[in-house]
């Protein structure tokens, strides 16, 4: 009886605790756009919200003049392969506490991989990868993955000939979010920025 009381308690306490961090996250502004993916057993919604975050940084830092997201996309892909991007000037302050909520997403980052801090062995990867619908980058992505292979500049090479493809495959967009964008933001220091932001002209009169 005392097992079982023990199992019992057990349970609640990881479905509480589950439920505690799918719900963590309360400050959606984009819960009235399409649902971009969909993955099982997974946090889509917070998932969607980064997407849509994402999209909304780059339009505004690389395609706002033509209002290009297309264009932006692009440009950012490009940028981000050579590790030239300035995310202290780009990414907003929603996508920050988007990214601070993605964080405790445990499974989903490998911290100590020097070449991405996603994580290619968890179930997101896993959800991309049966999901992108351009052929030849899913073949790509696959084999990448199942050889231990994958590394954002080797599958960069093809994504970036391949790039318009994020406008209608949404999967392979929220790739580019990840790995490219939020797996980066671990090794930007913002605290500089909200000094900057704090910083008072002494010489301005009132």
């Amino acid at each position: 009886m005392t097992t079982k009381i023990f199992l019992m308690t057990l349970f609640f306490l990881c479905f509480a605790t589950s439920c505690k961090k799918e719900n963590a996250f309360t400050e959606y502004e984009y819960a009235d756009k399409p649902v971009a993916l969909e993955c099982a057993n997974l946090n889509s919604k917070l998932y969607n919200e980064a997407l849509y975050s994402f999209e909304n940084d780059i339009l505004n830092f690389y395609g706002k003049d033509k209002k290009s997201l297309l264009l932006a996309y692009s440009q950012f892909i490009r940028l981000s392969l050579y590790s030239r991007v300035n995310f202290k000037n780009m990414v907003s302050e929603h996508t920050l506490k988007v990214f601070e909520a993605l964080k405790n997403d445990s499974e989903l980052w490998d911290i100590n991989n020097t070449v991405s801090h996603l994580n290619y062995n968890s179930g997101y990867m896993d959800c991309i990868a049966q999901n992108i619908t351009n052929p030849d980058l899913k073949t790509t992505l696959n084999a990448l993955l199942s050889t231990n292979s994958m590394n954002p500049k080797l599958f960069g090479a093809p994504l970036s000939t391949n790039y318009s493809s994020t406008l209608s495959d949404k999967y392979l967009a929220s790739y580019v979010a990840f790995d490219l964008f939020y797996a980066k933001l671990f090794d930007v220091d913002f605290s500089s920025v909200e000094k900057e932001k704090q910083k008072v002209d002494f010489n301005i009169t009132h």
